[in-house]
């Protein structure tokens, strides 16, 4: 930009201080949408851990070449950022989570198109942001993680316990086999 005004310029940092912040950040086309449809979908997008922003993509595209992302054939027609930040309760958001959300509100708004974005640093398609919207939750992927790390360590518990158990129903067996307990010393005298 040759000799550009402070708000611009404010506005390209601003957008690249919230690209290179963001977990990331989904782009999509929401030309049809009216106010009131965007107002609900940045309400279920804040929900999700989400921010849902309209820049001039002019702007956006400076930031992005400042932070050497393409997203260059992503800035045509009207576009939107869904930023991917910290949740409600403060924890980090999941992408995956606004990547449901989106494909969700889509659903129901045929208008809103998702174009494509950036995951960390790395440019992705409008297929790899369905592909996100299908993956399960994080809170899942984290719990099979720890079932896949918990099932060697109750394998193990389980065939620990099991020799002793196996020692004792052999020894049983081998006296019921031989007619009963054998008889005390003292019995015998």
């Amino acid at each position: 930009m040759e000799d550009p005004r402070p708000e611009k310029v404010a506005v390209v940092a601003e957008v690249q201080e919230r690209l290179a912040g963001a977990q990331a950040a989904i782009l999509t086309e929401y030309r049809g949408l009216n106010v009131a449809q965007i107002t609900a979908l940045r309400r279920q997008l804040r929900a999700a851990g989400g921010e849902y922003t309209i820049y001039k993509n002019s702007l956006v595209r400076f930031a992005a070449r400042n932070l050497d992302i393409d997203l260059e054939q992503m800035l045509t027609g009207p576009t939107a950022i869904a930023f991917v930040g910290t949740a409600p309760d403060g924890r980090a958001a999941d992408p995956v989570a606004v990547a449901k959300a989106l494909r969700s509100y889509a659903r129901e708004v045929p208008a809103l198109v998702v174009k494509g974005g950036v995951l960390g640093t790395r440019t992705i398609s409008a297929e790899d942001a369905r592909a996100l919207a299908d993956m399960p939750p994080r809170e899942q992927v984290l719990a099979q993680l720890a079932g896949l790390f918990n099932a060697p360590m109750t394998q193990m518990a389980q065939l620990l316990d099991a020799v002793p158990r196996d020692i004792t129903y052999a020894v049983q067996a081998l006296i019921d086999k031989q007619g009963g307990a054998p008889a005390e010393a003292g019995e015998a005298a």
